[in-house]
């Protein structure tokens, strides 16, 4: 997971809206269109972003396609450290 996390977001584009859409998610689930609207980021991109997020395992969907929750997963949780120390570099 280390590693994802350093890859999701520093090695790629998009990581500033990846730690957005983290940070957002830590506070309750929401589901994408509620992502987009909070963080002003058009509904594919946040997609985008919650696909990439979710083949790494650092976010979990439940619920049924069109309301579909995303949540952090507990693998990410054990992380969270790290990502804490890879979003405060970026900032």
């Amino acid at each position: 997971m280390e590693k994802a996390l350093w890859y999701l977001l520093t090695a790629t584009r998009g990581g500033e809206n990846r730690v957005r859409i983290i940070r957002v998610l830590s506070e309750r689930p929401r589901n994408a269109n509620r992502l987009a609207d909070e963080l002003d980021v058009g509904y594919k991109t946040v997609r985008h972003h919650l696909d990439a997020l979710e083949s790494h395992g650092v976010v979990e969907a439940g619920g049924d396609k069109y309301g579909r929750l995303y949540f952090l997963t507990d693998q990410f949780e054990r992380y969270r450290d790290t990502f804490e120390e890879i979003a405060t570099q970026l900032d």
